[in-house]
Formats: structure tokens, C-alpha cells, sequence
């Protein structure tokens, strides 16, 4: 297997990124490193300071800006451990902790290994149903890991019925739909696993769903960039009195559709739109619409630190229009998924987006993604999900 398959190669720091290495963060990109014999893509590499002391190893990607993800770093006299044996232990330890919060005959969708959360950088499996669903983070990462099938089917045994494991980093256009049927706290959904973004439903969002789920009974819901209907069907689920869904994706927008069918849900109470979500929210305001609860889900605003300034702008310019469709003392749900863009900065788009629409908005509460996507205090890029409730007054 490539983890063993020879000696590590060595590669030198030339900047001092020591104490950040140790305390745990798993990049380290190209122009930090001195390398006098490139490696292979998928080769461990041993990372020495430049007084020739070991203190990490990784596995390399030449195509990469991040030429190194370590997996994993120690002072003097630590001793690596064993690869074929430390991935194992991973993967196995990142299930335990799954399957110990989760009744999987309730939610049988979730994330498996969440890349540097689990200290395994650069994989991610999620489980819906019966097929793990694995995305290689680059070349590296694909030649490192290989084979894992088997290494998922090891740590799975009889504990979770895996039928199939689907490799999303190398899906080729024109594959038809492979559609399964999943479970999320009792709520059914079928989700595209080839097609369908992050598999087709968006399980770091699956905490929050309950957070409104749970203030829905009643209430009118607005789900912007609602997607297949995640807010919208756990919120029908839960009493809401209609449902507005609104993407500009017509296939996401049928598949929502035939998520409420699923949950037999009365479909008399369930609106669909097939629009832009800034024309959808600007003739909403010119007829004097107003929903109870509105949830704003966009793609990432801020893909790269470069469009952050723009972002801003579009997250402002969104948070007024929804706080405009909020009826008095209803509840605005914004987030994002932009790592570059940090909470402060966020937050200070919705207070500023409210307050042009001349309301105001009380902060509720700050979370982020759901447990099964964890983040290291020395990693902050990997705590990417805002999703802030307050109330528009």
C-alpha cells in the first residue's frame, strides 16, 4: 500500500511554522518547505526544522498548494506511529463517535470522516443508507488512502450496511441518477448521490433543521436557496402552517417537492418557486408578503479570500431583502458557508442588511455545523458554517 511502501522522504521548513505544526494544524503549503528530491504524489514524507529535527508526517501532493497535510507531529523523541495501523485506528475511532450519538433507525444519513476534524486531512465519507460516499480533497489524498474500500468495510463489519462505496472525486458527466432514500430524525428524503450537491442534502445542516424545526409549529416558513427542502420539509414535518421554497434550480426544486410527497405531507400547504432568490425576495416586498420565519442558505458568497469585499456586499444586500419579508418579531435564520468570511464579519452583515431594510435585529444564537463535522481549535479554516437566529423587530 502507498502509506508504507517505502522509507518517508524528508522535507526541510524554511519558514518557522514549528509551534504551528505541533499544536496540531494539518497544512503546510509549497513555499514554506525546502525540497531537494520532489516525492511522488502519495508519498509519506517526514517534515524536519531546519536543524534536522523530526516533528511531523504527512503524505505529499505535487499538484497542490498545499504540498503537505500532516497526519501526524510531536516534540523530541516522539515516535511515529505505524501508518496502515494509525489510519485504521482512525477511521474506526470516527465511527465510534458517530454511531454513539446517532439512532441510525432515525438519521441514516451523516458524515463518517470529516477529513482534518477526524486527523485523517484530505478524505471525506459520508454514509446515506446503505453507500458510503468518499471525496478525495486531491491527487495526494487519492494515492495516499488507496485502496479504502476496504479499509471502510474493516471499520463498518456489521455495524453499518454498506452495499456501496461511491468515489464523488471521480464521477464523469453524462452518469445517470444514483438516488437513495435516507432518514434524518425521522424525516424521510431521497437524495442524488452522483449529481446532487454534497450528495444531495446538506447533513451539516442537520442540527440547525431542528433548531427550526423545533420554533415552526404554526408559523408561515420562507426557505431561500432552499435546495431539495431541507428547512422547509423538517419544518412541515413539525406543524408549520405553509411553506414557501425558493431556488433557481429546477431539479432541486422537483426533488423538494417529491420530499414533501414522501413525508406525506399536505401539499396544499407547500409552495415551490423556480426563481432567483434577489427577484423572488424583491417582488415578495413590492406585494407586501411576509413570512413568520425566513431561512437564508446561500452557496458560498466567498469561495476565495479575493471575492470576500464582494461578498460582504451580497450577504448585506440579501440579509435586507430578507428582514424586509419578516413579519414583526419573526425570526430570521441567516448563514453561510464561506470559510473566508469570519462570524464577526458575518454577523455584522445581517445587523447592517436589517437595519437598511429599518428594522432591527436581536441576536439569538451563533452555531455551526453539526457534530459529525468536527474542527480543531489549531484549524480555524475548517470552521466554515455560520447559521445565526435572531429576531427582526
Amino acid at each position: 500500500m502507498t502509506m508504507t511502501r517505502d522509507r518517508p522522504r524528508t522535507v526541510v521548513l524554511k519558514k518557522n511554522l514549528a509551534r504551528s505544526i505541533r499544536q496540531g494544524h494539518p497544512w503546510i503549503y509549497r513555499d514554506a518547505l525546502d525540497v531537494r528530491v520532489i516525492p511522488a504524489t502519495g508519498d509519506l514524507v517526514e517534515i524536519h526544522t531546519r536543524d534536522g529535527r523530526p516533528i511531523a508526517r504527512g503524505f505529499w501532493d505535487e499538484r497542490s498548494p498545499i504540498a503537505v497535510r500532516v497526519l501526524e507531529s510531536g516534540g523530541p523523541g516522539y515516535r511515529f506511529a505505524d501508518m496502515e495501523s494509525l489510519v485504521a485506528e482512525r477511521i474506526q475511532a470516527a465511527l465510534d463517535r458517530r454511531l454513539e450519538r446517532l439512532d441510525l433507525s432515525k438519521t441514516n444519513a451523516f458524515r463518517w470522516l470529516h477529513g482534518e476534524g477526524d486527523l485523517l486531512p484530505g478524505v471525506h465519507v459520508d454514509l446515506y443508507a446503505d453507500t458510503a460516499v468518499v471525496r478525495f480533497d486531491g491527487d495526494g489524498a487519492r494515492a495516499f488512502y488507496d485502496p479504502f474500500e476496504p479499509r471502510l468495510r474493516l471499520a463498518a463489519k456489521s455495524r453499518l450496511p454498506i452495499r456501496a462505496v461511491l468515489d464523488r472525486s471521480s464521477r464523469k458527466a453524462g452518469v445517470k441518477k444514483d438516488e437513495r432514500k435516507v432518514r434524518e430524525n425521522g424525516v424521510r428524503f431521497v437524495v442524488d448521490l452522483v449529481h446532487g450537491q454534497k450528495g444531495g442534502l446538506f447533513i451539516d445542516q442537520r442540527e440547525n433543521r431542528v433548531r427550526v424545526a423545533g420554533r415552526a409549529q404554526g408559523k408561515s416558513i420562507l426557505n431561500l436557496f432552499g435546495y431539495t427542502g431541507g428547512f422547509a420539509v423538517h419544518a412541515a414535518v413539525a406543524g408549520a402552517r405553509s411553506t414557501d421554497t425558493v431556488d433557481i434550480a429546477r431539479p432541486v426544486i422537483e426533488t423538494a417537492w417529491r420530499n414533501f410527497q414522501l413525508n406525506d405531507l399536505p401539499m396544499d400547504r407547500a409552495k415551490f418557486h423556480t426563481l432567483d432568490v434577489f427577484a423572488f425576495l424583491t417582488a415578495a416586498i413590492q406585494r407586501g408578503a411576509r413570512w413568520d420565519i425566513v431561512i437564508s442558505d446561500p452557496p458560498s458568497f466567498a469561495p476565495r479570500k479575493a471575492a470576500v469585499p464582494d461578498a460582504r456586499l451580497a450577504y448585506l444586500r440579501l440579509h435586507k431583502l430578507a428582514s424586509a419579508v419578516t413579519v414583526p418579531d419573526g425570526l430570521l435564520c441567516a448563514s453561510s458557508c464561506s470559510s473566508h468570511l469570519g462570524k464577526d464579519d458575518f454577523l455584522a452583515t445581517i445587523e447592517a442588511g436589517v437595519r437598511e431594510a429599518g428594522c432591527r435585529w436581536v441576536f439569538e444564537g451563533l452555531y455551526g455545523a453539526a457534530f459529525d463535522h468536527p474542527v480543531l481549535p489549531a484549524f480555524p479554516e475548517g470552521d466554515y458554517l455560520k447559521f445565526a437566529m435572531g429576531r427582526v423587530r
